[in-house]
């Protein structure tokens, strides 16, 4: 009776997973010493750029 209840669904399968590949130790050496960009990204320079002016009004409100 158990196989015919197997029948309408999945069968079990034993599942063996696949040997894992070694490293590339070129690649990670890569990846660990890669630095991000020196420069600030274009929202960075908008940010700060708006700061700036915020700043500079107010300089400009409180010396009037």
């Amino acid at each position: 009776m158990a196989n015919k209840a197997l029948a309408t669904r999945q069968k079990m399968q034993l599942r063996v997973e696949p040997s894992q590949k070694p490293r590339n130790p070129v690649a990670t050496a890569a990846l660990q010493r890669a630095a991000g960009p020196h420069v600030k990204t274009v929202s960075g320079q908008r940010q700060q750029e708006k700061r700036q002016l915020a700043t500079l009004l107010l300089k400009v409100a409180t010396d009037k």
